[in-house]
């Protein structure tokens, strides 16, 4: 293992222990420290959250997993536990950088490799540049194409890119604060307790520049996008269940579309009642999507 990886049990006391009974190892990278998960033994589960997120969403799948599964679920930087620098790059293929560092450090292979969100532009890269590594991908409300020609993802990043949208992605705490929860389908699943566990990594003003930049990101990695999908046909080789929440307002069955329509072989499960945090809202989905 290499020698940039500890194990520490320096959990901030915020964190609900009941919730989230994980050792927390550290990664350290050029551009500071990674936080992540490492649990159970068994064929290898690697899952990639977005933003405005952090492992603490897979811990249900995780519990379930662990005692057949290694299950290895990281924060990115600027998210969680992970270190927050000021200055650190902080897009998509950033963060697919120093994941990929992370995979080489454990010397992760046979993954099972799961991605939500943003977590499907950081983490495909993976199974297009270190095939050897990556058995299987499931994609749960993702995307890997470039989103220029989108027109409501133009407007909104224009929106996110003036004053207004800096002042309520660094000053409101946004994201996790108001974006977040309209996505649940089913609004009760995130209770006031949970919720705290997604507001408290941003608590500060100088925390919040992981989400920002990830916003500013939707438009503006689409060269990284572009790449990607131009290589479409090289994921299409690995087994691929795309797992999606119908009721998400973000990523919308158009966007669901495109991967049926991109990846014939495909095995698509709809989750019907719920939105864009499948694993907070149906973890035994995920669970089940794992397994198969």
């Amino acid at each position: 293992m290499n020698n940039a990886l500890a194990t520490t049990s320096s959990v901030p006391a915020w964190v609900d222990a009941a919730q989230y009974p994980f050792a927390v190892k550290r990664f350290e990278t050029a551009d500071g420290a990674l936080s992540f998960v490492d649990e159970g033994s068994g064929p290898t589960v690697l899952f990639v959250h977005g933003t405005p997120s952090w492992s603490f969403e897979w811990r249900a799948v995780i519990a379930a997993l662990r005692a057949d599964h290694r299950c290895v679920a990281v924060d990115h930087l600027g998210f969680g536990l992970s270190d927050k620098p000021r200055d650190a790059p902080l897009a998509p293929e950033d963060h697919a950088r120093r994941l990929r560092a992370l995979v080489e450090a454990l010397d992760l292979r046979e993954v099972t490799l799961v991605v939500h969100d943003f977590g499907g532009p950081i983490g495909i890269p993976l199974a297009l540049d270190c095939p050897e590594r990556i058995a299987k991908v499931i994609a749960i409300n993702t995307w890997m194409w470039p989103n220029g020609e989108d027109p409501e993802v133009r407007k909104l990043d224009r929106v996110i890119r003036s004053p207004i949208g800096r002042f309520l992605y660094r000053w409101l705490n946004f994201s996790p604060r108001v974006l977040l929860p309209s996505t649940f389908a089913v609004k009760k699943r995130l209770t006031r307790a949970l919720h705290a566990q997604y507001l408290r990594p941003f608590a500060r003003r100088a925390d919040r520049e992981g989400p920002y930049q990830l916003a500013r990101a939707l438009l503006g990695a689409d060269p990284h996008y572009a790449a990607l999908w131009a290589r479409r046909d090289e994921l299409a080789r690995k087994p691929l269940t795309v797992l999606w929440g119908t009721k998400d307002p973000a990523l919308s069955e158009r966007h669901l579309k495109r991967w049926v329509d991109s990846f014939a072989g495909a095995t698509v499960v709809r989750v019907e009642d719920a939105g864009h945090f499948v694993a907070e809202e149906r973890p035994d989905a995920v669970i089940a999507a794992v397994r198969a």
